[in-house]
């Protein structure tokens, strides 16, 4: 199923940006972003994945369009700005109803609804593939340590050492001999 993702979109709500505003931050958080998609979905998925970025701090000399590890990668070079270009590939989608476009900007999932795509938030997207990559607990059942029988000799110590059979004997009628909780009363 083709995946189009409004790139800066999702690094924002991915919480990927870290500290200031720079070309060099802009480079470090799409790369981050790409990072994270290739760890997170699988080889088919990466085939089938497009992730736009705005042109504005597009690295000096890379081609507006190539691929990582299987990711299609676009620079809105000629838009004025992602989002139109994300709308450019949502109408010129052969199978609309294939297609899953992850981005929070509403006019981007207005786009998507139109055309039958599916529309997902870039929170709820980048939650759900969170949740998916998350260790799955182990379901192995552990069988319990046997209860080693009591020695006679070992009883014997314990009633001697704590008070035994008297003290027990002793505790129970204390208990016989005060008046019941009052919930517990007949009337």
């Amino acid at each position: 199923m083709p995946l189009l993702i409004d790139g800066y979109n999702l690094v924002y709500c991915a919480g990927i940006p870290g500290r200031g505003f720079g070309i060099g931050q802009l480079e470090r958080s799409r790369l981050g972003l790409l990072r994270f998609l290739v760890e997170s979905l699988g080889p088919e998925e990466l085939a089938q994945t497009t992730v736009v970025f705005d042109a504005r701090g597009a690295p000096p000399g890379l081609p507006r369009s190539f691929l990582y590890h299987g990711i299609t990668v676009r620079f809105a070079a000629g838009h004025e700005s992602a989002d139109a270009m994300l709308e450019e590939l949502i109408e010129a989608q052969t199978s609309p109803r294939q297609l899953t476009v992850v981005s929070s900007d509403h006019r981007v999932q207005r786009a998507a609804r139109r055309r039958r795509a599916r529309a997902v938030d870039s929170e709820a997207w980048h939650g759900e593939i969170a949740r998916r990559r998350a260790p799955q607990p182990t379901t192995t059942k552990t069988e319990p340590k046997p209860v080693p029988p009591l020695l006679a000799e070992d009883v014997a110590r314990w009633l001697e050492q704590f008070g035994g059979e008297k003290l027990m004997d002793e505790l129970l009628e204390e208990d016989l001999d005060e008046d019941p909780p009052a919930d517990h009363r007949r009337a």
